[in-house]
């Protein structure tokens, strides 16, 4: 009997060793919680009550106006919009459009947590990043950039492609009239440049009796390496990036035109907004009719101001890839109430990026996680207010592509069949 009391006496110390034990680890998983709020979500970026996303832009530089405004968009989408009970936190970090900068905030974001990077700014900078952000499975959703990357890792694009604006432009001009011999371009020499290239080269390979001038851009699109020799073999004048040097370029053009026996009357520019401004306007005081057309990168009021400041206040088509700013569309509706004055073409394009997110988010079912993010969106097309945006069957989510004409000091919006008066002589 006494061996039976013992033996009880000694379970009952055991079990209540055993509740204290368990007990012990009980609290110090809630106080792992307390110290990691979002340790217990299936992905980075989420806590108990917020929801975090990232982007690299230029906020401070040469750029920032771009960056800046890009950010203004977003944030006023994304205001007080809860996603499953969570607050959105986008935390935008400045890159000065440097992709070794660019790398350097996306580590920093990554450590932070985020769920994904929205709107992310620059061709050169994206790309670097994007080898790092598919390693650790970081989705990527509206980027700044007509490159239309297509990974490494998930990347949803919303704007539709340099090459697409490109094509859109030629396409036009060849109706009004325009030989292809005399389409001619006029772009930064690297992967960004070249992508607008292409476009130019899709429209002219519609066209018969084209095979020669194809072979040319096939050439200079060949060419690799770092700021490749691409001046003087066929219809486009390149320059290094990061610099305006103009007048290379312009000679290649002319070499075209004596090995032609033709003139350029559409110069398509791929190109950022000073060496753009630079080029067109040392054509104009060389004496060419030219008509320029340039890229939405590099497209709007600070295009104009600069065009202005060197006298050139017409025959300069800018492609957008967003509605026009008075457009009766709802998403247009509400970003001229949410940003007031700030509202352009730059503004735009973040606020229906940010819309774009939210859509698709608010549709997920089940968890909020990556992977439920990406097959909602893939799962079917979305109206982003009157924008339509699809990515079942491709990572390209809009092709739209609004063509303006620089007309009196101011670029309006047009159709092609307007620009007939552009290429008469």
């Amino acid at each position: 009997m006494h061996i039976q009391d013992d033996f009880a006496a000694g379970s009952s110390t055991i079990a209540g060793w055993r509740q204290m034990k368990d007990g012990i680890a009980l609290g110090l998983l809630l106080s792992l919680c307390v110290a990691a709020p979002w340790s217990w979500a299936e992905d980075p970026g989420i806590t108990s009550n917020t929801l975090r996303i990232g982007a690299n832009m230029p906020l401070e530089g040469d750029r920032s106006f771009n960056g800046q405004a890009l950010k203004r968009g977003i944030e006023a989408a994304l205001s007080s919009q809860p996603v499953q009970g969570h607050r959105i936190e986008f935390v935008a970090m400045n890159d000065f459009y440097d992709p070794t900068k660019s790398l350097e905030v996306t580590k920093k974001l990554i450590d932070q947590g985020i769920f994904l990077m929205l709107g992310s700014y620059g061709t050169p900078t994206v790309k670097a990043i994007l080898p790092l952000l598919a390693e650790n499975k970081i989705p990527v959703v509206g980027p700044y950039t007509g490159a239309a990357f297509t990974g490494p890792g998930d990347v949803l694009n919303f704007r539709a492609s340099y090459a697409s604006e490109v094509e859109s432009v030629v396409d036009a001009a060849l109706a009004m009239g325009v030989k292809p011999v005399e389409v001619c371009g006029y772009a930064q020499n690297d992967a960004y440049g070249m992508s607008g290239i292409k476009g130019m080269r899709a429209a002219l390979v519609k066209q018969s009796g084209t095979d020669s001038i194809v072979a040319k851009l096939d050439q200079i699109l060949g060419a690799s390496g770092d700021n490749p020799e691409r001046n003087n073999i066929g219809p486009v004048g390149v320059y290094p990036r990061g610099t305006v040097s103009a007048r290379p370029g312009y000679l290649s053009l002319k070499k075209w035109e004596t090995g032609t026996g033709s003139h350029c009357r559409l110069v398509v520019s791929v190109a950022v907004y000073d060496p753009a401004a630079a080029f067109m306007a040392y054509a104009r005081y060389k004496g060419e009719p030219w008509v320029f057309s340039t890229t939405s990168n590099a497209a709007g009021g600070k295009m104009k101001d600069l065009l202005e400041g060197q006298g050139i206040t017409d025959r300069i088509i800018a492609t957008q890839i967003v509605p026009p700013l008075d457009s009766a569309l709802p998403v247009v509706t509400e970003a001229r109430k949410a940003l007031g004055k700030n509202l352009d073409y730059l503004s735009l394009e973040g606020y229906i990026v940010g819309k774009l997110f939210l859509t698709i988010a608010l549709a997920i079912d089940g968890p909020l996680t990556r992977e439920n993010f990406l097959k909602t969106a893939r799962r079917q097309p979305y109206d982003i207010g009157g924008m339509k945006v699809d990515y079942t069957t491709s990572n390209q989510g809009s092709n739209f592509v609004l063509l303006t004409h620089l007309n009196a000091g101011d670029f309006t919006p047009v159709k092609p069949s307007d620009l007939e008066s552009l290429f008469k002589r």
